[in-house]
């Protein structure tokens, strides 16, 4: 399985506990009793009775990726040394719930946990991806029908935090759509602008269209979707087979149309929405709402990469504010 490349359209890792998939006691005596826990897995639940080869997998820049050749079929190792079990833990939450819809293709995860020299480490399942970026109206109609499939009686939010790039990801639960979406994603994104650039500007004309934009979703309805949370061109490829294999997830329940939000940085086609609109129609109001989904985005990239993306999202802003009259 390749591992995406960071460029400054990226994706990093869920960090918060994997809840339904392994408790934190079992990777401490893990990590005390072996000390290569890795080894030790793959050699007793992973089935193998030797490891033939381990080879480094390019294009990573956060963490180490390694594949994992053994007698009983391959896996894909990422490690980091520097950052807690509660980072891959939380990545591995994510994996798992999308390969649960049993829709769109994602590597499995099968075990979380820490180092015993410090940092830590995630196996899953390697997919031997192919050289073609395959085809977008099957992807589109994945994605639908993964949005159509992953659904939670709980609300807008996730079993845990996570993270979209490096920044926090807030997901606590909330009944309310434009509530969660307003405070944990873009109320979120313009305080760390305003204590991180002083740019109380953006800080408050942002939070005057939070106040003013539940007019863009009139007459919709809005059901809790298992969302990938950062669906960019790095985070998609696509097997020997020439299915689509999306990876690195900052997954959440929310609005189905909030995965769009990369778009800009994902390459989507006319095949691909008409193939996704065919499994999740379209609703009244799609267009209007497209760029406030894609405002998080620029948003994040304005704090991570800095002031090359403020324009972006405030030209946004702007232009909502003038559509709502606010």
């Amino acid at each position: 399985m390749a591992v995406a490349s960071l460029s400054i359209c990226f994706s990093a890792r869920p960090h918060l506990l994997l809840r339904n998939f392994s408790p934190r006691p079992k990777f401490v005596a893990m990590a005390a009793m072996s000390e290569d826990p890795i080894r030790e897995w793959i050699l007793t639940e992973g089935k193998a009775t030797q490891i033939t080869k381990i080879g480094s997998v390019g294009g990573g820049c956060i963490n180490l990726a390694s594949h994992y050749q053994t007698d009983a079929g391959s896996f894909f190792v990422k490690t980091n040394r520097s950052i807690g079990p509660a980072m891959f833990e939380g990545e591995a939450l994510g994996l798992e719930a999308m390969y649960e819809t049993r829709t769109i293709r994602v590597p499995k995860p099968h075990k979380a946990g820490e180092l015993p020299t410090g940092g830590s480490y995630i196996i899953m399942e390697f997919i031997d991806f192919g050289g073609s970026r395959g085809n977008q109206a099957e992807l589109g109609r994945k994605l639908a029908e993964m949005h159509k499939a992953g659904k939670t009686s709980k609300g807008f939010g996730f079993e845990v935090d996570n993270t979209i790039g490096s920044t926090p990801q807030i997901n606590t639960w909330s009944s309310d759509w434009i509530e969660f979406y307003g405070e944990k994603r873009l109320g979120y994104q313009l305080k760390l602008a305003r204590d991180q650039y002083g740019d109380s500007a953006i800080y408050q004309k942002g939070h005057t269209l939070i106040q003013n934009m539940a007019p863009l979703f009139e007459n919709v309805v809005i059901e809790p979707c298992l969302l990938h949370g950062d669906l960019w061109s790095g985070n998609i490829a696509y097997d020997k087979n020439n299915e689509p294999v999306i990876l690195d997830p900052a997954c959440y329940y929310g609005h189905n149309e909030a995965d769009f939000g990369m778009s800009w940085c994902a390459g989507f086609g006319e095949s691909f929405y008409n193939a996704y609109f065919k499994v999740m129609p379209k609703q009244a109001g799609y267009e209007k709402r497209r760029d406030l989904y894609l405002l998080y985005h620029y948003l994040n990239h304005y704090n991570l990469f800095g002031s090359g993306y403020r324009s972006s999202a405030m030209s946004i802003i702007d232009d909502y504010l003038r559509m709502l009259k606010a």
